[in-house]
C-alpha cells in the first residue's frame, strides 16, 4: 500500500483538494495505493511549472535532450523486472507480457526518439535569388493523456518524443494504473531533467484530464484512450487551436484466406484476439476465415482458446490475465449476453473461473469465441475491448473485404495468405490505417502509426511524432 502524489517541478505534492483515489489490483480487487484526486488547481500548478521551465529547456541542444532520453532509457532497462512486477499488479496483466512486451517497449521509445532526434533533417531549398531553410522548433507546454491497457508502453511513446523536440510535458495517466507513471517520473528525475519539465498530474478524466484539455498554456493534446473520450477531448481542444492528436479505438478484422499457413494463421489469430486479455485498440476481434476451411479453421481455433492458461498474473506460465476492473467485466459480459440474444453461439469461454480464494474477487473471465452472428451485429461491429472474438465466414476477396470495412472504425487489420498479389490487393482496399500479413503487431517504430474513421486523428511514430511534438518555421534568405 504507497500513497501515489502529483509531481510537479521535480517535487511530490498532494491534490490541492487533500482527496485520494483507490488503486486497486485487477487480479484481487485488493487496494493496493491511493492516487491524489486532482483537480484544476493542480493542474495549473504542473502547468505553470512546465511553462517556468519551458524556454530554458527549449534552448538546450538536441544533443543534450537525445542524451537525456537514452539516460532514461539505461534507467528504465535497469529496473526492468521491478517496473515489469509494478505493471502487473497494476493492470492484472501477465508478467510474462510486462517483461517482454510492455517496459521493454517503454525502454525502446526513449532509445528510438533520442536517435531519431539526432539523425532528422529539415528541408533546404535554394532558388535562383535565395535560400530557404527549415527549422524545428518546441511548441511549449504540451498535455499527454494516456490509457490504462499499456500504461508505461504508450506513456513513454508520447514523453520520449515531446522531450527530445524540446517541449515540456504534463502528463495525466489513467487513474486505473498509476503506478509506473509515478516510477517514470522518478527515473526522469534520477536521469537529469530539470524541474518543471516533465510534470504527473494524477486523477479523473473529467477532473485533471479535462482541465489538461483546456488549459490556455497547453499548446498541444496527445490523447490515447476511448473513441467517446476522445470526440469530447477534440471538441475542447479544436476549439482553441491546439495541436491535437487521437489514438482511439478500433475493431480490427483477421482476415484468413484458405491458402493461408494453416497453423500460423491458427496461432497469429489467437494472439491477435486475446493479447492483454483483448485489451488493445490492435486487438483481432473479428475472424473472418474463407468457407472452404471455416469449419477446420474454427474447431483448431476454439480448441487453442479455451486452452489458454488464465490464472495469477504474476506466474510465468499464466497466459491470461484478469480484466481491468469489476466494471469492466461486466460490460464483457453484457457483450456475451447480447451476443446469445444476437443468435450466436459461445464456442468456448465467458464463465469466471474458479482461480481459488486468493483471487476470488478477482476480474477473470474465460476467453469467449462466438460464431454463428451476422457480420452486422452489434457484438461484431461495436468495440468490447476484452477476450471477445467473433468467427464470420466468406467466400470471396471483395465479400472479405466489404465485411471488414463495415464497421465504423479504422485502425487495423491482419491478412493470412500465401498469395502475394492477393496480400497487396486486400491491404491496399482496407480502410485501415495499418495491415499486417501473416503476422501481427510487429512494429517498426518508424512508421506511421493511427487510424482512419472513429479510430482517430493524426500519426505517430517516426518523424510523425517529431512533426507533431514540433513547429516547421521556415527561414528566407535574399541572396
Amino acid at each position: 500500500m504507497r500513497d501515489l502524489y502529483n509531481f510537479i517541478d521535480s517535487q511530490h505534492v498532494p491534490a490541492r483538494s487533500g482527496q485520494w483515489l483507490d488503486d486497486r489490483a485487477p487480479a484481487t480487487d485488493a487496494v493496493i495505493a491511493r492516487i491524489a484526486r486532482s483537480g484544476a488547481e493542480d493542474v495549473n500548478d504542473a502547468v505553470a511549472a512546465a511553462k517556468r521551465a519551458a524556454p530554458a529547456w527549449a534552448r538546450t541542444s538536441t544533443a543534450e535532450r537525445a542524451d537525456l532520453c537514452d539516460a532514461i532509457a539505461d534507467v528504465l532497462d535497469k529496473r526492468l523486472d521491478d517496473l515489469a512486477d509494478l505493471e502487473s499488479r497494476d493492470a492484472g496483466k501477465t508478467i510474462t507480457q510486462a517483461r517482454t512486451i510492455d517496459i521493454p517497449r517503454a525502454v525502446r521509445n526513449f532509445r528510438f526518439f533520442a536517435g531519431a532526434v539526432r539523425h532528422d533533417e529539415t528541408g533546404c531549398h535554394e532558388m535562383s535569388d535565395a535560400l530557404n531553410y527549415t527549422l524545428r522548433r518546441p511548441i511549449g507546454v504540451v498535455g499527454l493523456i494516456t490509457p490504462w491497457n499499456l500504461p508505461l508502453y504508450l506513456l513513454t511513446w508520447k514523453a520520449a518524443p515531446a522531450l527530445a523536440t524540446g517541449n515540456t510535458v504534463v502528463c495525466k495517466p489513467s487513474e486505473l494504473t498509476p503506478m509506473t507513471a509515478s516510477a517514470l517520473a522518478e527515473i526522469i528525475r534520477e536521469a537529469g531533467a530539470p524541474p518543471g519539465v516533465f510534470n504527473l498530474v494524477h486523477g479523473l478524466g473529467g477532473e485533471a484530464g479535462q482541465a489538461l484539455v483546456e488549459h490556455p498554456d497547453v499548446r498541444a493534446i496527445s490523447f490515447t484512450g476511448g473513441t467517446a473520450t476522445g470526440a469530447r477531448v477534440g471538441a475542447a481542444a479544436g476549439s482553441r487551436y491546439k495541436k491535437l492528436s487521437l489514438e482511439l479505438g478500433g475493431k480490427n478484422s483477421t482476415l484468413v484466406f484458405a491458402d493461408a499457413d494453416f497453423e500460423m494463421a491458427v496461432a497469429g489469430a489467437v494472439r491477435a484476439g486475446f493479447t492483454n486479455t483483448g485489451q488493445v485498440c490492435l486487438c483481432g476481434s473479428r475472424v473472418l476465415v474463407e468457407r472452404s476451411i471455416a469449419k477446420r479453421f474454427t474447431e483448431a481455433f476454439v480448441a487453442r482458446v479455451a486452452a489458454l492458461r488464465m490464472g495469477d498474473p504474476s506466474d510465468p506460465t499464466t497466459e491470461v490475465g484478469a480484466l481491468i476492473s469489476s466494471a469492466h467485466r461486466e460490460k464483457v459480459e453484457r457483450y456475451v449476453s447480447l451476443a446469445r440474444a444476437e443468435g450466436g453461439t459461445i464456442a468456448c469461454g465467458g464463465t469466471r473461473p474458479d482461480l481459488g480464494a486468493r483471487f476470488a474477487n478477482g476480474n477473470f473471465l474465460a476467453p469467449i469465441v462466438v460464431t454463428g452472428l451476422a457480420s452486422t451485429a452489434r457484438t461484431a461491429t461495436e468495440e468490447i475491448f476484452g477476450p471477445v472474438v467473433t468467427v464470420h465466414e466468406f467466400d470471396t476477396d471483395d465479400e472479405a473485404v466489404t465485411m471488414a470495412n463495415g464497421v465504423d472504425y479504422g485502425l487495423a487489420a491482419s491478412v493470412w495468405t500465401t498469395n502475394l498479389k492477393r496480400a497487396h490487393h486486400v491491404a491496399a482496399a482496407l480502410e485501415v490505417g495499418m495491415v499486417w500479413v501473416n503476422d501481427w503487431l510487429k512494429r517498426d517504430l518508424r512508421v506511421p502509426f493511427g487510424g482512419i474513421k472513429a479510430s482517430g486523428v493524426g500519426r505517430e511514430g517516426g518523424r510523425h511524432s517529431l512533426e507533431f511534438f514540433s513547429e516547421l518555421k521556415n527561414v528566407c534568405i535574399a541572396l
